[in-house]
C-alpha cells in the first residue's frame, strides 16, 4: 500500500487529492508543523531534506510533488491523467507541471519570506509583487475557455497549479483574476478533492 508522510497545510494535500482521484488505497503517515511553521525534524528519517510530500511504495520512496504525481499518474493512471506522449498537450501539460513550482511559486515563497521584515522588505516589493501579477495574469490568460489547464479533463498538471492558486487565495491575491477564482472553485469542488481533505485533516487553504 503506498504511505504518504503527509505534513498539515502543506503540498501534500494535493497528493493525497491525487490518489482519491486516482482510487489508490493509500495511508497516511500525519506531521505538524512546528511553532515555526517548519516541518518537523522526523521527516528527515524519511528523505534527507526533511520536507513533505514523501510517499513510500513498494520500498520506493519519491519525493517532490511534481515527481510523485508523475510517478502516481504512470503507475496508477492508465494513462487517464497524462496526454499522449509527443501530443501539443502533452508539452502543454510538462510545461504547467513544472512551471507551478519552478515559476509561479517563487514570488509568493519571496513574499511570505520577506513579510515578517516589515519595511525593511519595501525596496523588494515592486519586484516581487510585479512577478506574483505577471504570472498570474498569464495563467488567467491559459484559462479563457478552459475548465482544465490541459485538454477536456483533469490531469496531473491541474493538481500541481492548484496548490499555487490556492496559496495565493489565502492571502486574497486572486480577486482580480475572475478565471482563476472560477477555475480554483471547480477544483475545489471535486468528490476526489474533499475526500482528500477528510483524510488529511484541517487544511489552511481549502476552500472557505
Amino acid at each position: 500500500m503506498i504511505k504518504v508522510h503527509h505534513l498539515n497545510d502543506s503540498r501534500s494535500q494535493r497528493i493525497l487529492w491525487f490518489l482519491e482521484e486516482l482510487g489508490c488505497d493509500y495511508e497516511i503517515v500525519p506531521y505538524a508543523r512546528q511553532e515555526t511553521r517548519f516541518a518537523p525534524e522526523d521527516l528527515k528519517k524519511i528523505h534527507p531534506l526533511g520536507k513533505s510530500p514523501v510517499i513510500e511504495d513498494g520500498g520506493r520512496i519519491v519525493a517532490e510533488s511534481g515527481t510523485i504525481i508523475e510517478y502516481l499518474a504512470a503507475t496508477y493512471g492508465n494513462g487517464k491523467f497524462t496526454p499522449e506522449a509527443g501530443s501539443d498537450d502533452f508539452w502543454r501539460y510538462n510545461h504547467f507541471l513544472h512551471y507551478a513550482e519552478g515559476s509561479a511559486m517563487i514570488p509568493l515563497l519571496l513574499a511570505l519570506y520577506t513579510g515578517p521584515l516589515g519595511d525593511a522588505a519595501a525596496p523588494l516589493h515592486p519586484r516581487i509583487f510585479g512577478e506574483i501579477e505577471n504570472n498570474f495574469s498569464y495563467i488567467e490568460s491559459e484559462l479563457i475557455g478552459r475548465d482544465f489547464i490541459v485538454g477536456d479533463h483533469l490531469t496531473g498538471a491541474d493538481i500541481q497549479v492548484s496548490f499555487v492558486l490556492e496559496a495565493a487565495n489565502s492571502t486574497g491575491l486572486l480577486a482580480p483574476y475572475p478565471n482563476l477564482q472560477r477555475y480554483l472553485a471547480a477544483m475545489q469542488a471535486r468528490p476526489a478533492y474533499l475526500a482528500g481533505i477528510e483524510r488529511g485533516g484541517p487544511y489552511a487553504y481549502g476552500p472557505k
